[in-house]
């Protein structure tokens, strides 16, 4: 038999996303987290206070790399369209690097304290986002008659879904973000 592997906050927090992305936050239990991870649900404790520890150090994860995206040189310097660009193509990376955390975020819905503020935080970043569409409609490449904010939300929906459908496996994560930035700016059609 195969000694366990000893768990860390980190490593726990891990299992315990995979488990709330396959099962749903509100549908998994510290017994289905422990059962995964192969211990005991006391042994959780001795990490974590509970189950809305380890989902509050899975959305930090998820909104921390979201914000950090906004922070590279290509989100922060040049023309406004550029920047969307960038920003688009890595929101889809990004979610398919983390595809728990991103799963977990994009089903919250405010009901506990963590799920409020992580849906504070996204708020935020989507009016970031936002205010850059704007930016780019007054510079003249990206179109004036569509509001910002829906543009905002139509773009990260496609991006978003992805969750839903993804494998890995089944595409790569280039191809994928490729694909939601080609769409998100020149559409299906040749022109």
């Amino acid at each position: 038999m195969e000694p366990r592997k000893p768990y860390d906050i980190d490593s726990l927090t891990d299992v315990a996303l995979r488990v709330f992305a396959d099962r749903g936050y509100d549908g998994a239990s510290m017994d289905d987290v422990a059962r995964a991870a192969g211990i005991t649900k006391a042994s959780i404790y001795h990490h974590v206070s509970g189950k809305e520890a380890l989902l509050e150090r899975g959305l930090g994860r998820a909104l921390d790399a979201l914000f950090a995206i906004l922070d590279e040189p290509a989100a922060r310097d040049g023309r406004a369209v550029d920047r969307l660009r960038h920003i688009v193509e890595r929101v889809a990376e990004t979610t398919l690097h983390l595809l728990p955390e991103l799963t977990v975020l994009f089903r919250v819905h405010g009901a506990s304290k963590s799920e409020r503020n992580a849906v504070d935080r996204r708020r935020a970043f989507d009016r970031l986002v936002t205010d850059i569409i704007a930016q780019a409609q007054r510079e003249g490449d990206v179109r004036r008659d569509l509001d910002p904010r829906l543009l905002a939300r139509l773009i990260f929906g496609m991006s978003n879904s992805v969750v839903e459908w993804y494998r890995s496996g089944s595409l790569s994560r280039e191809a994928i973000a490729h694909a939601v930035v080609a769409l998100a700016f020149d559409g299906v059609t040749t022109r």
